[in-house]
């Protein structure tokens, strides 16, 4: 079966939770063949600056198949740069109209 999380992270202590829900829901489908699993990880508000400390490049790099969405409003609101992200994090101009758009396509709607 073909599932679909959206993870939303916007309280900068919130990555280390997300994180390792991330890792506990991939290491479990991966042991369980039917299972496919499609994770993107939406970051807005303070938790943009999550992506320029350690549990956010770590989180990235741990874990390739999983998509990693920055707002563009809460990165201008604490003066980031695209080239300050890790590379394989997607900018998306309105995070909150990305969530909506995710959840609209069928994605389930975590919050840790």
């Amino acid at each position: 079966m073909r599932r679909k999380v959206v993870f939303h992270i916007d309280e900068i202590d919130q990555w280390q939770r997300t994180s390792q829900n991330i890792h506990n829901l991939c290491d479990y489908v991966a042991t369980v063949p039917e299972e496919q699993l499609q994770v993107i990880v939406v970051v807005n508000g303070d938790a943009i600056q999550g992506y320029l400390q350690a549990i956010g490049e770590q989180t990235v790099a741990q874990h390739p198949s999983v998509k990693f969405h920055a707002c563009h409003n809460a990165m201008q609101k604490h003066h980031i740069n695209g080239d300050q992200l890790p590379a394989a994090v997607q900018i998306v101009p309105v995070g909150v109209l990305d969530l909506i758009q995710l959840q609209a396509a069928g994605f389930a709607y975590i919050k840790p």
